[in-house]
């Protein structure tokens, strides 16, 4: 039996790709302590922050990664900012290796006239207002009564739907108390997605789409001549189950009589529709003007020359996230993400940086799946694994005792480096009670609000820090 100390790993980054990445690193052949860094006082990441609270099937891919973090193998060292409370003169002191796995937060950018102007957001914020992310303000502006939602994806359903939405019928939800208020004083009556190419190229869920069809007094609202499809549209619609159900969903919609149109709220999804510039005068939005896009053949598209002006008072862009720069980290800041090959970090000149790795989205970009996670963290650490050893994947196991580089490579080393710098860091067992506290809280409103709160004077507290 091997006398050498653990190998010690810091993961940085809480979400689903750091917890998959400590989970499988936890069963490999390699003798291994990790600690888990999340900069927000709660782990788990976009799955806590990131999803709608009306979408509580997809938020139960937490009881996953809950179960992962209970079992004590892997040390959660929560409320410890990267780059403020410790570097990575720190981290090689105390680990062995790093991994980071921080994610995509911030809204990608639109390169179009009139997207700073005031009423125009990015919707990466406002995801993480209504989901009561601590970074960001409890109060948002909702004072359109037409809105636009640029974007193709799912996030762009959530933030047409969520805007759309009667904040009343969100009430069985973890919707924050100020949420509900602020979305109950909303005037808005329409709410118009455009997406810049065809039914066929759009990535939203089969299952996601559906539900729009289900939400009380909005009305669906499709446009016949947005629907084109060419050869590669055919291809995509034979070649992918998701595409067809998706196709056929939008088409049996633009079957539906007008006449059964009667919701006080209406969400229009267009299609072939590309932003061309937000419209402002005295410096807020006053309308959007979209150009009209023609498929070429292939599924991509082009400028006809032809602009419509949409007279809205809002525009949410959702065209994608985009990752963050790290402290003395490598960083592509044309991609948004640590530069890596295949999950190694590499320099300016492609050189690996020795012991340091990332996965999930700041090392791929914000593309795929919770699937996509869990193969993307495998690769990262079969490669951490073979720099470990000094062998491939498949051969012999190598030397389980290699790479201990940390000069103090013990688990109390980094906590009392914390304790000095009086960073108040959480563990998984403090977060266990904040969480069991909230709770608590929450169910003993909602217990009082089914006895004595009017409908209409209901609220939710939120189970967030």
């Amino acid at each position: 039996m091997s006398t050498t100390r653990p190998l010690r790993v810091a993961v940085v980054g809480a979400g689903p790709a750091g917890i998959y990445a400590s989970d499988i690193l936890s069963k490999s052949a390699l003798d291994v302590s990790i600690d888990l860094f999340e900069r927000l006082p709660a782990p788990f990441g976009l799955v806590r922050y990131g999803v709608a609270p009306d979408h509580p099937r997809i938020k139960q891919i937490i009881v996953a990664l809950h179960k992962v973090l209970s079992r004590g193998d892997i040390r959660l060292l929560a409320n410890v900012d990267y780059g403020v409370d410790l570097k990575l003169e720190d981290l090689r002191q105390f680990y062995d290796a790093v991994i980071f796995s921080t994610g995509s937060i911030k809204d990608a950018e639109l390169d179009v006239p009139g997207i700073d102007l005031d009423g125009s957001y990015g919707a990466a914020d406002f995801v993480s207002w209504y989901d009561g992310h601590p970074d960001v303000p409890r109060t948002w502006p909702l004072e359109a009564e037409q809105v636009a939602v640029i974007g193709a994806g799912n996030v762009a359903l959530d933030v047409a739907r969520v805007l759309a939405k009667h904040a009343d019928d969100l009430l069985s939800t973890e919707i924050p108390a100020n949420v509900h208020e602020i979305l109950k004083t909303s005037p808005v009556t329409d709410v118009h997605v455009f997406a810049r190419r065809g039914p066929a190229q759009v990535k939203f869920s089969p299952l996601e789409l559906r539900e729009l069809g289900h939400v009380p007094d909005v009305d669906i609202v499709v446009y016949p001549e947005d629907f084109d499809f060419d050869e590669g549209s055919e291809a995509a619609i034979n070649s992918s189950n998701q595409t067809k159900q998706v196709v056929k969903t939008l088409v049996d919609w633009t079957l539906k009589d007008p006449a059964q149109n009667t919701a006080s709220r209406r969400l229009h999804l267009h299609f072939l529709h590309a932003p061309a510039e937000v419209l402002g005068e005295d410096g807020k939005v006053v309308g959007f003007r979209t150009e009209r896009t023609a498929l070429q053949g292939d599924g991509t598209v082009k400028g006809t020359g032809e602009f419509t002006d949409w007279p809205v008072q809002a525009v949410y862009r959702a065209v994608g996230y985009f990752g963050s720069s790290l402290p003395e980290i490598p960083y592509d800041d044309v991609k948004g993400v640590i530069t890596n090959r295949e999950g190694r970090v590499v320099d300016i000149d492609g050189n690996q940086v020795p012991g340091v790795y990332a996965t999930g989205w700041i090392k791929r970009g914000p593309v795929g799946l919770i699937g996509h996670t869990k193969s993307d963290a495998s690769e990262t650490i079969r490669h951490l694994v073979e720099d470990v050893t000094g062998v491939a994947d498949g051969e012999a196991p190598g030397d389980l005792d290699g790479g201990r580089t940390a000069p103090q490579g013990t688990p109390e080393a980094v906590t009392e480096f914390l304790t000095g710098k009086g960073v108040p860091y959480i563990e998984w067992s403090g977060w266990e009670l904040l969480d069991a506290h909230e709770r608590a809280l929450g169910e003993a409103v909602g217990r009082e609000r089914i006895k004595v709160v009017p409908r209409d004077e209901m609220v939710t507290i939120s189970r967030r820090p």
